[in-house]
């Protein structure tokens, strides 16, 4: 599999710099090599010492890029997730049809979890103790985040019920995709009806359904 890496966005000033460049190519490397690593030992047994012989550094050389472990996984997430960004916006087709859209939306979720295991744990499941997204690398979650609810919003899925259970498919989709079928179809291709089911529902994810029980006590006070 080819990494389209998206580490680092520079303006026009710093692309003209040479030095901007070569810190830009060494970081995108660095990072490339941190992917097959984490692939080949998991991603908590990252070693910087195999890490920076890869890139032809010295170990204490890697902290021109990043100040700690953390921020190297930080900088792989916010790879990941420009990753992700750069798929949403190149197989994504535009709200013309809001139910198509929509599961055309979670398809897309399933695929990249299943492409990379690797990728879908460091950013779905934080399986790195003590790592939280850097602000910087959370705003790229904000993002796509903001691409779903925009779907969602289309395809009439309104309130945090029905929401909610959205997410909960997509995620656990995802997940058993990743699971039981790494790079299959399995799941995948349960996206539609499941999607078509939500949507089929939501009138019965409006509000809050009361409980059996409270609906009892309620019939047994009137008589």
């Amino acid at each position: 599999m080819t990494d389209q890496h998206r580490v680092t966005d520079p303006d026009e000033a710093s692309r003209a710099d040479p030095r901007q460049r070569r810190r830009d190519a060494r970081l995108t490397q660095i990072v490339a090599e941190a992917w097959q690593l984490a692939r080949r030992d998991g991603l908590p047994s990252i070693s910087l010492r195999h890490l920076a012989e890869r890139v032809d550094l010295r170990q204490p050389s890697l902290y021109a890029y990043f100040d700690s472990k953390l921020g190297l996984y930080d900088l792989m997430y916010a790879d990941a997730l420009g990753q992700l960004l750069a798929a949403a916006e190149t197989e994504l087709s535009p709200i013309d049809d809001p139910r198509e859209a929509l599961i055309e939306f979670v398809e897309l979720c399933i695929r990249f979890s299943s492409a990379d295991v690797v990728r879908h744990e460091l950013v779905f499941e934080r399986t790195i103790p003590g790592f939280k997204p850097s602000r910087q690398s959370h705003e790229l979650l904000v993002q796509f985040r903001n691409i779903a609810a925009a779907r969602l919003a289309a395809a009439g899925v309104h309130g945090q019920l029905a929401t909610d259970v959205f997410t909960g498919i997509v995620a656990g989709f995802a997940q058993q995709q990743v699971i039981s079928q790494p790079g299959g179809d399995r799941w995948l291709r349960l996206a539609r009806p499941a999607m078509e089911m939500l949507l089929d529902g939501l009138p019965l994810l409006s509000e809050p359904r009361r409980s059996t029980r409270a609906r009892t006590t309620r019939t047994k006070k009137r008589h």
